[in-house]
């Protein structure tokens, strides 16, 4: 039985994380990277399945980078 949440695209999120990360690190993937007021980074674009998500996320862990959030983002539009 096919799982209903599976689907051929990729999912949008946003992961924040304490603290600058530089723009140029090659693990973000093709993600965006944007400072926030706060001193936070956050992360944001398609992650393509939850693989990779959880790929990305341990390197967040294994950076030993504080994770703040997770979340996947509704793309209406797209």
């Amino acid at each position: 039985m096919k799982n209903k949440l599976s689907s051929s695209r990729p999912s949008h999120y946003t992961i924040r994380i304490k603290g600058l990360l530089d723009h140029h690190w090659e693990w973000l993937e093709g993600l965006t990277v944007t400072h926030l007021e706060a001193g936070d980074t956050l992360l944001s674009g398609p992650i393509v399945d939850q693989a990779a998500l959880h790929g990305l996320l341990a390197r967040i862990r294994d950076l030993n980078l504080t994770l703040i959030s997770v979340e996947r983002v509704e793309s209406g539009n797209s």
